[in-house]
């Protein structure tokens, strides 16, 4: 992996003056972080099914990438450059939703702060399965070091190591199965939740109407 992946070059340049991520670098050249690395995949934000020496071997597949503060990292509904996922090392990213399109109004919406992600939480493991559009707009919210695994790379990960490869694309699986049922959940909530408030406004209006 001496060649730099074409996947990451995106990150390379951001728009309206931003900074530019670091330039990608294989993560085996940075044992200690290559380690921590590792290890922050195998934490339950992550892959924690993988054992210590699959988690190594996967590393060494990976490519260092930094972003200053500020910096945009995922795009949502980015359909174009969504060959590879990212593991964070240090800093935070903010996780948001919803913007980018018109409302009914025509206005445009605002995205919604979903959650803050910071070492250990992957990032985008679903579009370099599928190649789906990004779901999520993540911004870096401080500087932030990940690990990136590209397409190519998982591919190349497979051929060599077709075992660990196997156990990778499990561990991904089940972290996605597990995603979709937390989403699961909370619409069940958020419906519970606006039913009882369609019942009270009903109440309010019955009092209203006396």
């Amino acid at each position: 992996m001496n060649t730099e992946p074409s996947a990451l070059s995106p990150l390379n340049a951001q728009p309206e003056g931003k900074p530019a991520a670091q330039r990608p670098r294989p993560l085996s050249e940075f044992p200690a972080m290559a380690q921590t690395a590792a290890e922050l995949l195998r934490t339950p934000t992550a892959l924690a099914e993988l054992s210590l020496e699959d988690a190594r071997c996967v590393v060494d597949y990976m490519w260092l990438v930094g972003y200053a503060a500020g910096v945009t990292v995922l795009v949502e509904g980015d359909s174009e450059h969504t060959g590879f996922m990212l593991l964070l090392l240090s800093g935070e990213v903010s996780v948001e939703a919803g913007g980018g399109g018109p409302s009914a109004s025509g206005a445009r919406q605002e995205s919604a702060l979903i959650s803050v992600a910071g070492p250990g939480h992957l990032l985008g493991e679903m579009g370099v399965l599928d190649g789906a559009p990004r779901s999520t707009t993540c911004v870096a919210v401080s500087r932030v070091e990940a690990g990136a695994l590209t397409r190519a790379a998982l591919h190349k990960l497979i051929a060599d190591q077709p075992t660990v490869g196997a156990r990778l694309m499990a561990a991904v699986a089940q972290r996605l199965a597990e995603r979709v049922r937390a989403a699961d959940d909370q619409v069940r909530i958020y419906a519970q939740i606006a039913g009882k408030l369609q019942a009270e406004i009903e109440g309010l209006k019955r009092e209203l109407g006396r």
